[in-house]
């Protein structure tokens, strides 16, 4: 990726919040690399290399620094919009793809050579694969240190480290130091929960994201509580609760997990991180929507606007067959009765989790007879049967694949997926920024003018220019107030533009 080194110099004089986590600075003469907002000195103009992610910085030999800490960064991608095959190399890496498998299998899950790989992420990341996901390990752990007071050997496991001897090796020779040298020693308590934070660009709209999960909230399985969400979880066959809660003053949401097995958190993380959209650049997104009329005085009311992801892919799959058709309020009530129904319990319930009792089911867990006594049609129990089947056969199936079109036609493949169902679970499922539901109703009479509603067709022109961001034009359409509305709709002499 090419950065401007005037205009990368200038944010760091002003310590430009915005710029935190859209690159990072490598100061020769110390060996160090900050984030932009870091408050220690500026260096000089002539001492700074400006990189675009921590993984390039760390592999062209630069440590972090250890006053603002870059594991505290949003980490946002950088790249996004410019190529979509970094950008979903990016999401498998920190997802955990190369803790499991090496670099010829990423590649060959992205549809491309692995030399072909290397060389894309060395021109728009500055880094090796294999760089990136150790630096993921790295800044991980390093903020495990801070904010816990895991042991060194948990903190090993959960960044995932094969083993505690190579995570001293590595901490003592990037920061010269061992891991127990960077620990803040005033951190102190009695929780036996793991609480961290992840990092956001503000702004961050927490109501709305409260507001969007909290009508669609399975019973037993989710919860709204004060400002929080609480839901249960199981991955790996590892099972336990989370609870999210915003943490504005630090541009961070607070996180509490309670799992049985440490090394299931980075893949806990990767799906938090993606079910609430904290890679977002809500800036970036505001220039392009902000161009349209009539989605301008929607992005100045809503600047921090997310679009809300799914826990687990299967999940969004299942809500989006038995949603088709029906109200809302009637699909998340059926959702709920298939949880308690299919789901297995929660092995332990704390008291703080009261309303979170049952595991959403796992796709060997449907079963024909059961969801047909919930009084879902026929056609959709034999969609969800052929999901669940599909995903049993390949885990993978709700991976970003190659480009939107592709990952559309893959969902379209499945009995029962129409274009919506796929645009729907492209857009919560995986992280597709782009998707866009051009078919829903509601979507097209809110965007026209008196009773008409836009055709797909016409719908689709008029998007053209949201792109690459139409999931977030449908979000603040989707969730727009009363008051909003009817500014969006006080023109009767609309005309589409083309």
């Amino acid at each position: 990726m090419s950065l401007e080194p005037k205009a990368c110099y200038r944010a760091v004089l002003a310590r430009d919040a915005r710029y935190d986590g859209r690159f990072f600075t490598c100061v020769r003469t110390t060996g160090i690399y900050c984030r932009p907002i870091c408050p220690t000195r500026p260096p000089k103009f002539e001492n700074c290399v400006f990189v675009p992610t921590a993984a390039a910085a760390q592999e062209a030999g630069f440590r972090p620094c250890l006053r603002c800490r870059p594991e505290s960064s949003p980490q946002l991608d950088a790249w996004q919009g410019t190529l979509a095959t970094v950008s979903r190399a990016w999401k498998l890496i920190e997802a955990g793809a190369l803790d499991e498998g090496n670099v010829a299998s990423l590649a060959e899950r992205l549809g491309i050579g692995d030399r072909q790989l290397r060389r894309l992420l060395r021109q728009h990341v500055g880094a090796s694969p294999i760089t990136m996901a150790q630096t993921r390990r790295v800044l991980l752990a390093k903020q495990l240190i801070h904010q816990t007071q895991l042991s060194m050997i948990d903190v090993a496991l959960a960044s995932g480290f094969g083993s505690v001897r190579r995570f001293n090796e590595t901490f003592q020779k990037l920061y010269g130091r061992p891991p127990s040298a960077i620990r803040r020693r005033e951190l102190a308590s009695s929780s036996a929960d793991l609480s961290i934070l992840l990092p956001y660009q503000s702004p961050y709209d927490w109501q709305k994201m409260l507001e969007f999960l909290r009508t669609r909230a399975i019973a037993e399985v989710e919860t709204i509580s004060g400002n929080a969400y609480m839901r249960t979880v199981d991955l790996d066959g590892q099972a336990g609760t989370v609870c999210v809660s915003d943490a504005p003053e630090q541009s961070s949401l607070r996180v509490v997990f309670r799992i049985p097995r440490l090394e299931v958190l980075p893949s806990l993380i990767t799906r938090l991180r993606r079910q609430f959209d904290l890679a977002a650049d809500p800036h970036s997104i505001a220039r392009v929507l902000s161009q349209d009329a009539d989605l301008a005085p929607l992005v100045r009311a809503r600047p921090g606007l997310r679009v809300p992801g799914g826990w687990d892919g299967f999940e969004v799959a299942v809500r989006a067959v038995i949603g088709q058709q029906i109200t809302l309020k009637g699909a998340t009530r059926l959702l709920g009765q298939l949880a308690i129904r299919l789901g297995s319990p929660l092995p332990l319930v704390e008291a703080e989790h009261v309303g979170l009792s049952r595991l959403f089911p796992r796709p060997e867990q449907l079963q024909r007879e059961a969801i047909r006594e919930l009084g879902i049609p026929m056609a959709r129990v034999e969609s969800l049967l052929a999901i669940a089947a599909a995903c049993g056969a390949n885990p993978q199936i709700f991976d970003p694949q190659r480009d939107l079109a592709e990952s559309v036609a893959s969902l379209r493949s499945l009995r029962g997926v129409g274009e919506w169902t796929a645009q729907y679970i492209a857009m919560r499922a995986m992280g597709e920024s782009d998707a866009f539901l051009a078919g829903d109703v509601g979507l097209q009479r809110r965007l026209a003018r008196g009773n008409q509603k836009l055709a797909s067709s016409q719908l689709l022109a008029r998007a053209e220019g949201w792109r690459p961001w139409r999931a977030y034009a449908l979000l603040h359409v989707w969730m727009a107030d009363k008051e909003a509305l009817q500014i969006l709709n006080q023109e009767p002499d609309y005309a589409l533009s083309t």
